[in-house]
């Protein structure tokens, strides 16, 4: 089972989805703006990886978190703030049989479907 969570007007997912429509991968989308996330779903891939990998701290999304927040950054207030606003996690997100993968590069992708 693929599942690739992201937001579909963002550039970046639109060339993850255009790869992966290219390549024949069958896989199933979520959009975080309309299908949001839960907190089961944050805890599992804060299990795989930081919540310094997870949240996108170079967006609109984390700059527009007031200072303090971001200053207090931790796993536990990583998730009320994906919660709250999904937008700030890093996308793609590209969960295959429940490991992840954040972000696109093409060559990453033909190593991950080779």
């Amino acid at each position: 089972m693929i599942t690739i969570y992201g937001i579909k007007n963002c550039d970046t997912m639109k060339k993850a989805l255009k790869w992966l429509g290219d390549a024949g991968v069958a896989y199933e989308f979520h959009d975080f703006k309309k299908a949001g996330v839960n907190e089961e779903l944050l805890q599992t891939w804060l299990a795989q990886v930081e919540w310094q990998t997870l949240l996108n701290r170079s967006g609109t999304s984390w700059r527009k978190l007031p200072q303090q927040i971001r200053d207090q950054m931790d796993k536990s207030l990583a998730i009320a703030t994906a919660l709250d606003n999904p937008s700030v996690i890093k996308r793609p997100l590209l969960d295959i049989n429940g490991k992840i993968h954040i972000g696109f590069k093409a060559d990453d992708y033909l190593a991950l479907f080779s």
